[in-house]
């Protein structure tokens, strides 16, 4: 340990020394500074006690320094002012001027509708901002937020109160995404979409989806896939089908407009898509900011999904 934090010096007593310095008298010093002549007094003998050696002589009524504690006067003067400026300042962030780096936990879903819109904004207002996307999922989030990320946007479970959450998406529906030239499905029935053979994203690397996970029942999966990135370019030129929520559906259609989408022929709902951050990042500017456009730009691709 340093050998100050060993003396327990109490860096308040600084700020008690350069008032009595100025001052040249412990009783104007303690009515500068709101305190009793007793108190003020009793800090010099701390303050002295600590260092080691006398930083005060008495001079007619009044104080004068000693050479060592004109050195301290010296050597404290520039650090109290900009000690108490960086405590009382209010944050200064500009975005068009900040090198910041943050990090962002990323679903794969979240990947498709959220990072080309935010690295756009990005490039206009915080040129010199920017970001590491790591992927995460609702078993990871927790742990991942835990060492060290500024945000991350996913579906989650329960979380420690350490950990502030903000919906953007509530619980959606899935659809079946398909390539009409290939998957001739006419009425898409439970009958029908059993018979086909599907592609799937299961995040434990099986043959289980949601659909196994909400109904029980299985189906004839040809491909299981841990992400939906490349989901789009598995199902284009294929027979396959890929139930996924609607909202990627949509990113991926924009990319690959000849695939199409049907309702599903049974219930299916996921749960909700949140922004999740850390208590102790909620008054950090660049993150705020960053959450700020994140949700402004979940709002557009919701405005956008329930017209499509």
């Amino acid at each position: 340990m340093h050998t100050n934090y060993g003396r327990d010096l109490d860096l308040n007593l600084l700020r008690v020394f350069s008032v009595v310095a100025e001052a040249g008298s412990a009783t104007e010093a303690a009515r500068r500074l709101y305190l009793t002549q007793p108190a003020v007094s009793a800090a010099l003998r701390r303050l002295q006690q600590a260092v080691g050696a006398p930083l005060f002589v008495r001079k007619g009524r009044g104080l004068a320094l000693t050479s060592r504690g004109e050195r301290l006067r010296l050597a404290v003067a520039g650090h109290l002012q900009a000690l108490v400026d960086a405590a009382l300042a209010p944050p200064r962030f500009d975005p068009a001027t900040s090198e910041r780096t943050l990090r962002l936990g990323l679903s794969d879903a979240a990947e498709l509708w959220l990072l080309p819109p935010l690295l756009r904004v990005l490039a206009t207002e915080a040129p010199g901002l920017r970001v590491i996307a790591v992927p995460v999922q609702f078993r990871t989030v927790g742990a991942a937020l835990a060492s060290g990320l500024d945000a991350a946007v996913t579906v989650a479970d329960e979380l420690p109160s350490t950990i502030l959450r903000a919906t953007l998406f509530p619980a959606g529906r899935f659809v079946c995404l398909y390539d009409p030239r290939h998957a001739k499905l006419g009425r898409l029935t439970e009958a029908t979409y059993f018979a086909h053979e599907h592609v799937i994203v299961s995040y434990n690397g099986d043959l289980r989806g949601v659909v196994e996970d909400a109904l029980g029942k299985s189906r004839r999966v040809r491909c299981s896939v841990s992400s939906f990135a490349n989901l789009g370019a598995i199902v284009e030129g294929s027979a396959l089908l890929a139930t996924v929520p609607a909202l990627v559906a949509q990113q991926i259609r924009r990319v690959r407009p000849q695939l199409r989408t049907r309702p599903l022929p049974f219930p299916t709902v996921g749960a909700a898509t949140e922004l999740l951050w850390p208590a102790t990042t909620e008054d950090d500017e660049p993150a705020r900011y960053v959450r700020g456009r994140i949700v402004e730009i979940a709002r557009t691709v919701a405005r956008q999904t329930r017209v499509s």
